[in-house]
């Protein structure tokens, strides 16, 4: 029988899932700790993993000699040791568009928040003596203000339409767009990054972190005074730094953040001290309709890669030779 060892609680539906596994030969090892060290004790005995946020070492990898595929409850994987999986020839999969529109709503609401003031806003109400903020006119209209969003891939697009409905002004950066072609009846295309950061009133980022922040100081500098920020899309992506000092000398206005260097954010995140900053732990991406999605397609993309049925975009190592037998 195959077996499969999910690593992170999924939602209810999954877990109904996975009790209706055994009918279909398949026997299951689920553990709700999200760490390592909580599932890489039973690692050794399985075909495939189905794994949340944590870590996935080489050392883990190496010690699972009937693994042949990871699939990911999500669609990152910045924590998965991927040059591992390809010298074992291990498959690693991540779900489809399960999480695009609760995302872009959530940048959608960092955006508005940040404009708003909220916090600043609940504070005043919760204590008479703060009444009187009101009058300082802190909270912004996002509407006829410019948009940069940067990556302009699902999430960007359904982030678009929705800033496009508030009458913002939208445009986008993507060179692996641009170069493969623009969309057409899209927004316009950007393509230096630091003429759309000038431009921009707010800016949305939604591109994988690379070897330095996409947003360092440079960048801030060429901020407009007071400009929004909202990130959604991993931590290192902006610089924490560079952010809390653009934001204690007031070049950056307001910010939404989701993401963190190090989660959750430990006591030297400077970003926790600001009070014109919304932020979350992570969760974009996890509403209940999309958790329940990612719960079923997660399991489904394993055992779909067994059975060589996986729809080859939802696997990121695609050139491996597994995918080539399944392909024959």
């Amino acid at each position: 029988m195959t077996h499969l060892l999910v690593a992170g609680k999924l939602h209810p539906t999954g877990e109904a899932l996975l009790s209706a596994l055994p009918a279909r030969g398949v026997t299951v090892d689920y553990v709700e700790e999200i760490s390592e060290p909580s599932y890489a004790p039973l690692i050794g005995k399985a075909d495939a993993l189905v794994i949340r946020t944590q870590p996935l070492s080489a050392a883990t990898i190496a010690a699972a000699p009937r693994l042949k595929v990871v699939s990911r409850h999500g669609v990152g994987y910045d924590a998965v040791d991927l040059a591992a999986l390809n010298q074992r020839g291990i498959g690693l999969t991540i779900v489809g568009d399960v999480n695009s529109i609760s995302v872009a709503e959530h940048a959608m609401m960092q955006l508005l928040a940040a404009a708003k003031r909220v916090l600043r806003a609940d504070r005043a109400t919760r204590d008479p003596a703060q009444w009187g903020w009101r009058n300082r006119l802190e909270q912004r209209e996002i509407s006829g203000k410019r948009l940069l969003i940067i990556g302009y891939g699902r999430i960007g697009r359904h982030l678009a339409r929705m800033a496009t409905g508030f009458r913002m002004e939208v445009r986008a950066h993507d060179p692996f767009l641009e170069r493969a072609g623009w969309p057409t009846g899209e927004v316009p295309p950007v393509s230096d990054l630091n003429e759309g950061i000038s431009w921009a009133d707010c800016i949305s980022i939604h591109v994988p972190r690379g070897e330095r922040p996409t947003l360092g100081p440079a960048e801030f500098a060429l901020m407009k005074p007071g400009v929004i920020l909202a990130n959604t899309a991993r931590g290192g992506v902006v610089s924490e730094a560079a952010l809390a000092e653009a934001l204690a000398s007031g070049h950056v206005g307001a910010a939404g953040i989701d993401v963190f260097d190090a989660e959750p954010p430990d006591g030297l995140c400077p970003l926790t001290q600001f009070d014109n900053v919304i932020l979350s732990p992570h969760i974009a991406g996890i509403t209940n309709e999309c958790a329940e999605r990612m719960a079923i397609d997660s399991v489904e993309n394993a055992l779909s890669y067994l059975a060589g049925t996986i729809d080859p975009g939802l696997v990121v190592n695609r050139d491996h030779a597994h995918m080539r037998k399944s392909a024959k």
